[in-house]
């Protein structure tokens, strides 16, 4: 494990003898956001829900304790997941749907093929008011969007039922 580039230079420049260098990841991940994380589909059988639902246990929710996980599938078939982090001056947290699209966004992403939220609920949750509109910016209102729970019970609609009469770009065109 060698220092590179400007790494090196900067040693030399603040006169730096011992640097602990972090290895690198067996497979690089973009993400960005220390709320989300992203995995380029390996496993045919990990499914959206299978990200969905790891990444649901990683969030924090210490005064609600609703934990939500949500699972972005772009076509080119990555995976970006995210979860629910809040914060004690509500509402500033952030949602899991929010989590996934910045991931998708830091990765260079813009594309939304597919949706996955799941929480641990009586009936499958849907994304609040905010995120339906997030999600409607980078996906279309034909995208399949599956509101889960935790006992196997899903709903699956299309981004347009979830949204109807999305406001977009096209609204802001002048006259």
């Amino acid at each position: 494990m060698g220092v590179r580039g400007s790494l090196l230079r900067g040693l030399k420049l603040f006169g730096g003898s011992r640097v602990s260098v972090r290895p690198p990841r067996q497979e690089p991940c973009n993400s960005g956001a220390r709320f989300a994380k992203c995995a380029k589909q390996k496993d045919p059988a990990m499914t959206l829900r299978d990200a969905a639902a790891a990444v649901r246990e990683n969030a924090y929710a210490p005064y609600s304790g609703f934990k939500v996980g949500a699972a972005l599938r772009t076509p080119g078939g990555q995976v970006f997941t995210g979860c629910n982090v809040e914060n004690v001056a509500y509402p500033e947290g952030t949602c899991a749907e929010a989590g996934a699209i910045a991931a998708m966004i830091a990765a260079g992403e813009t594309l939304i093929a597919e949706a996955y939220v799941i929480a641990d609920s009586p009936e499958p949750v849907p994304p609040c008011g905010g995120c339906r509109q997030k999600l409607a910016e980078f996906a279309g209102l034909d995208v399949v969007v599956t509101l889960a729970n935790l006992v196997g019970v899903e709903k699956v609609m299309t981004l347009g039922q979830l949204l109807p009469g999305a406001f977009g770009k096209g609204h802001m065109d002048p006259a």
